[in-house]
């Protein structure tokens, strides 16, 4: 039978839906659109057959039945090449419908609004776009669905050259289609596990883990390889990810970055955010090599700079303040991967335009996004486990030796505590007040942590303070530290040693507080 040019026109993101009509209607297509759609149209001076006088059956309901009709899903999922669907579209008097245009009501948006109501987020629950969606991509032989504005230059582009759609371009939009109506119902699913899930007190039995873990990524970009350039690699961001996230980052200045990179990136940008005051963090694969804090962010990068300037060559840099001209003066003196910051002022921006090479990437500041399950890749599953939020201050730390600790060495803990939470265990920090002096990362044993963060220590850390990420098994850790001049150490406690451990703190007249809490990273 003879197929019509028709088109279902139904979108809540509006952007592009006129000039891609306009385009259909002069390759004469006849378009049919619902209520919202069809006024935006019109106003455009085009002609549409709204779907409620297509069908026959008035909008009802609110608005929530429109397009759950027969003649629209019958002309959407019929198979014009069967006898018996083209005798049914006869019997019924439905015509095929060739294209769908639909993109689904906001509910990722209006949910994450901080005022939603429940009823205000269970009316964004589209039924009938989705239906439309899946309709027309089961049929995807020979109909088309677009759901991404993204996409409708190229589908008139198509509908021009060759009159329809390719088969292989309608697969590709199908299986979006697909993917969007997947993201949809998984944004829905989470909403409302979160709001109508087990109450809060429930008490702590409440598992944080759902029994089926589903991710829903969006790719943001392939990258030139992965670790290593025999491996590829991309980026891919939760849906929903907002611009307090990495993943949501914006890059100013600079080329592409690389997989190392964007690890990188992450591990500075979460450790400047554990302070208040200014802060600079250097990140070199994946550890702190200098992190400080001052009162102008100039400063504050030449002491982390400082801290360790071998390791800072080649370094991606984290700011939790906005980058000045001082500060940026200082970066450009220095061979450095990217910087990542709240914002760049003009004439940092003009002094960093020197070093082209250098990547600038721009997060709105605040406490980083951490959604859903920090989850790690093993062979054949996933590790899934709470997000690492927890940093218990030194002011509220147990003391356990005789000599407490003074105000400047309580500050200098603070700050090499925030610091070990960031570094791979077995992590050792050493600092003053203000800054790292020497970082022990990733050691098999925590005494060689102690020794390592005294080798890297680029002054003498007598009077300085350690932090621990772990408890001491044996009095050596402290013992080593004794004879790198520290005067007090921040540690978890929990050895069946720590008896040993503070009697060895008290020997050498060393002030130890511990937390209760371990932060091992592995």
């Amino acid at each position: 039978m003879p197929v019509k040019k028709r088109a279902i026109l139904s979108v809540f993101d509006k952007t592009g839906v006129v000039d891609l009509a306009r385009g259909l209607a002069s390759m004469g297509y006849t378009l049919l659109s619902t209520g919202g759609t069809a006024d935006a149209l019109r106003a455009d001076g085009l002609s549409t057959v709204e779907i409620s006088h297509y069908t026959g059956h008035p909008e009802i309901l609110e608005g929530r039945v429109k397009s759950l009709h027969p003649k629209v899903h019958g002309g959407i999922l019929a198979d014009t090449t069967r006898d018996n669907h083209r005798a049914d579209l006869v019997r019924t008097g439905i015509e095929p419908i060739g294209l769908v245009v639909v993109n689904l009501y906001p509910f990722r948006a209006v949910a994450a609004r901080p005022d939603a109501r429940l009823d205000q987020v269970i009316e964004m629950i589209d039924i009938g776009g989705p239906a439309m969606v899946r309709a027309a991509a089961k049929n995807h032989e020979r109909v088309g669905v677009v759901v991404d504005p993204a996409d409708y230059a190229r589908v008139l582009e198509e509908l021009r050259a060759h009159g329809e759609l390719r088969p292989e371009t309608r697969r590709r939009l199908a299986i979006k289609a697909f993917a969007h109506t997947a993201s949809y119902d998984a944004a829905i699913r989470d909403e409302l596990e979160s709001r109508l899930g087990p109450s809060e007190d429930a008490g702590d039995d409440v598992s944080p883990f759902p029994d089926t873990l589903r991710l829903d990524l969006r790719l943001v970009r392939t990258l030139r390889y992965g670790e290593n350039p025999h491996q590829r690699g991309a980026l891919y961001a939760e849906q929903g990810a907002g611009p307090g996230t990495l993943a949501g980052a914006r890059t100013v200045q600079g080329g592409e970055l690389s997989f190392n990179n964007i690890l990188d990136l992450d591990s500075a940008w979460r450790l400047a955010m554990e302070f208040d005051r200014p802060a600079a963090v250097i990140i070199k694969h994946n550890n702190p090599c200098g992190v400080a804090i001052g009162e102008s962010l100039g400063e504050t990068f030449e002491k982390a700079r400082l801290a360790d300037p071998v390791s800072a060559f080649g370094g991606v840099v984290a700011f939790n303040r906005e980058v000045d001209a001082r500060a940026a003066s200082a970066l450009a003196a220095l061979f450095l991967e990217c910087v990542i910051a709240p914002g760049y002022a003009r004439e940092a921006r003009d002094i960093l335009e020197s070093k082209p090479k250098l990547r600038l990437l721009e997060v709105s500041a605040g406490d980083p996004a951490f959604g859903g399950l920090d989850l790690r890749r093993v062979t054949g599953g996933h590790l899934a486990q709470e997000w690492d939020r927890a940093l218990r201050p030194v002011s509220e730390a147990r003391l356990v030796t005789k000599r407490p600790p003074s105000e400047g060495e309580r500050a200098a803990l603070d700050l090499a505590w925030r610091v070990a939470k960031h570094v791979k265990s077995n992590a050792i920090v050493l600092a003053r007040e203000d800054r790292t002096l020497g970082i022990g990362a990733g050691q098999m044993s925590r005494v060689d942590a102690v020794r390592l963060a005294r080798m890297k220590a680029a002054e003498e850390p007598k009077g300085a303070a350690l932090a621990s990420d772990a408890f001491f098994p044996f009095r050596d850790g402290l013992d080593e530290a004794a004879g790198a001049g520290v005067t007090a150490v921040v540690q978890p406690g929990g050895s069946i040693r720590d008896d040993e451990v503070i009697a060895a703190a008290d020997e050498h007249g060393i002030a130890m507080v511990f937390t209760g809490e371990r932060h091992f990273r592995h």
